[in-house]
C-alpha cells in the first residue's frame, strides 16, 4: 500500500470549482501529461468523484491508488500504467 500522505504527484489538477464529471474528466485530459508510472493528482470538490474514479482507472488500465480528505476537498491519486 503506497502512503499517500507523503506521495509526491508528477502533475496536481485542481478541480474543486467542478461539479461530476469535471473532475473525471479532467483526470481522463491530464494523465497523458504524465510518464507511465508517474502518479497523477486531483483535487476534487465534488464527494462522488471519489467512487467515479476507481472505476475509471480500473476500466482504462491506470491504478488507482487512493485518495486524502483535505480542507473542504479531497485529494486522489492515480498511477498511469500504460
Amino acid at each position: 500500500m503506497t502512503d499517500l500522505t507523503t506521495l509526491k504527484a508528477e502533475k496536481v489538477v485542481d478541480a474543486r470549482a467542478m461539479a461530476c464529471p469535471g473532475p473525471l474528466l479532467e483526470a481522463k485530459k491530464s494523465i497523458g501529461s504524465v510518464k507511465v508510472n508517474e502518479v497523477l493528482e486531483i483535487w476534487a470538490g465534488d464527494p462522488n468523484t471519489k467512487n467515479d474514479m476507481p472505476r475509471w482507472c480500473q476500466k482504462v488500465g491506470h491504478e488507482y491508488l487512493g485518495d486524502l480528505v483535505a480542507d473542504g476537498y479531497e485529494r486522489l491519486f492515480i498511477r498511469r500504467k500504460k
